[in-house]
C-alpha cells in the first residue's frame, strides 16, 4: 500500500478517555506525529482520568484537550450525554478533517455520533469485534455495533472482525484489516525496558519458563466488568484466595478504582497470603508484570491480545468473549464466572506442563506490531487520492 504525500496535513482528532484507548491509539498518535501527513489533535475526555494521566506522557502522546466529564457513580446516560455535548463543542471549534475513535467505550461511542451529528468522517480502530448478545459485554457489545454504523473507515484487527462487518452489510472498500495496535504497543513498550514488574524480586529469579523454574508460579489477574461485579465477582475472589491457599502460586491483582469492584474484591482477598493487591499499574510496569507472569486470568479485553505475544496462557473469566481468535489458536480458554471452574482450569495449567505448553505455544493471530502503518497508510492513500472522504463512500450506508 502507498503513502502519498498530500499537500497539507491532514487533522486527525483522536479521541480517547480510557486507559486501553490510550494504549491502542498511542502508536497511531506516535506516528501521526512522526512525520508531515497528519496533525494528530488528541482529545481526552477523563473517562478514566486517574489511570489515563498516569500513562500519556510516558507513551510519548502530546494532549492537545483534556475534558474532564466523570461525575461520581454517573449513570451511563449522564455520561453518554456529557460526552456528546463536551465533545460537539471540541469539533466545532477544532474542525478536523477526520475523528479516530477506538473500540467499544462510552466515550468512542459519543466521540462517533458527536462527529456524525458535525458532518465530519469516523475511522473506527480496533472494528468488527461481536459477541453477538446485545448485553454482553454491556455496553460495549452495542456501542461497537453503533460505531460500526457511524464509521467512514473500519479497521479490523482480524479477518474475523472484518468478516463481521462486512456480514452485516458495511462495504467491502470500507474495511481493512490491519491487526491490532495493541501489539504494536506492546512491543514498543518492552523495547523501552523501563517498567517494573509487580511480582516479588525472589519470585522472578531464576528461569522464565514455569515448567522449569522452581519458585512460586505467577499468576496475573485482571478484573473490572460491570456484568461480573457484585456476588460474582465476590465468587471469583473466594477462587482466588482458594488458589492462593496452594502455596505455590504468588497472584498479583492491580485493583480497578471502580467503587463497585473493590467493595467485590478486597473483603475477599485483603491480607490474604499469596496475593498481591496493587493499585493500578502504569502502562510500563502492566507490561514488565504481564512479561514475568506464568498465567493470566481476566475478564478484560485488551489482555487477551497481548498476552499471545508473550506465550502467556489465558483463562478467560466471562462467558463470552469478543475476541473468539485466541480461543480458536488455543492461546486462550473461556471458562466462564464460575468459582469452581476457575480453581479447576487454572489448576490444570498449573499442574499439567504439556497442557500449559500446548498453550503458551499457540500463537498470537492478533497482528506483527505494524498495525499502526497500515492505517495510517490507508487514511494516506484516502486523502490524497481523487476518492470520497466525508461521512461515507458508496453503498447502503451512503448519505447521498
Amino acid at each position: 500500500m502507498s503513502t502519498p504525500a498530500t499537500t497539507m496535513p491532514v487533522h486527525a482528532m483522536l479521541v480517547l478517555g480510557t486507559r486501553p484507548e490510550a494504549i491502542k491509539l498511542a502508536p497511531v498518535a506516535r506516528a501521526m506525529a512522526a512525520g508531515p501527513q497528519f496533525e494528530p489533535i488528541v482529545v481526552t475526555t477523563g473517562q478514566h482520568r486517574e489511570m489515563l494521566h498516569q500513562m500519556l506522557g510516558m507513551l510519548g502522546v502530546d494532549v492537545r484537550i483534556a475534558l474532564d466529564v466523570m461525575r461520581t457513580r454517573q449513570q451511563l446516560s449522564d455520561l453518554t450525554a456529557r460526552l456528546v455535548r463536551e465533545l460537539g463543542a471540541v469539533l466545532r471549534e477544532q474542525r478536523p478533517d477526520l475523528v479516530v475513535v477506538q473500540g467499544d467505550t462510552t466515550t468512542a461511542l459519543a466521540g462517533a455520533l458527536a462527529a456524525f451529528y458535525e458532518k465530519i468522517p469516523v475511522a473506527h480502530v480496533e472494528a468488527g469485534l461481536r459477541t453477538g448478545v446485545i448485553d454482553n459485554p454491556f455496553p460495549e457489545e452495542l456501542n461497537r455495533s453503533l460505531i460500526g454504523r457511524i464509521a467512514r473507515w473500519h479497521f479490523a484487527p482480524t479477518p474475523a472482525a472484518a468478516r463481521h462487518l462486512t456480514d452485516e452489510g458495511v462495504p467491502d472498500e470500507q474495511v481493512f484489516t490491519t491487526g491490532n495496535t495493541v501489539i504494536d504497543n506492546l512491543l514498543w513498550v518492552l523495547a523501552e525496558g523501563s517498567g517494573t514488574s509487580a511480582f516479588r524480586a525472589d519470585a522472578r529469579a531464576g528461569d522464565a519458563d514455569m515448567i522449569r523454574r522452581a519458585g512460586p508460579k505467577r499468576i496475573l489477574v485482571t478484573l473490572h466488568r460491570r456484568e461480573n461485579q457484585g456476588e460474582r465477582m465476590r465468587g471469583m475472589g473466594r477462587a482466588l484466595t482458594r488458589l492462593a491457599r496452594r502455596g505455590d502460586v504468588e497472584i498479583v491483582l492491580p485493583l480497578h478504582k471502580s467503587p463497585a469492584v473493590r467493595d467485590a474484591l478486597l473483603p475477599e482477598l485483603d491480607g490474604q497470603p499469596g496475593v498481591s493487591l496493587v493499585e493500578p499499574l502504569d502502562y510500563l510496569d502492566f507490561a514488565a508484570t504481564l512479561a514475568e507472569c506464568d498465567l493470566v486470568l481476566t475478564d478484560s479485553g485488551g489482555i487477551q491480545e497481548e498476552a499471545p505475544s508473550l506465550a502467556k496462557p489465558s483463562l478467560v473469566l466471562r462467558t463470552t468473549t469478543e475476541r473468539p481468535e485466541a480461543v480458536e489458536a488455543g492461546a486462550a480458554r473461556l471458562i466462564g464466572t464460575d468459582p469452581d471452574a476457575i480453581v479447576t482450569w487454572a489448576e490444570r495449567l498449573l499442574d499439567d506442563p504439556a497442557e500449559y505448553r500446548r498453550m503458551a505455544t499457540a500463537g498470537n493471530p492478533f497482528g506483527d506490531g505494524e498495525a499502526a502503518r497500515r492505517i495510517l497508510g490507508q487514511l494516506a492513500e484516502d486523502f490524497a487520492a481523487d476518492v470520497p472522504v466525508g461521512l461515507t463512500a458508496s453503498g447502503p450506508y451512503s448519505t447521498a
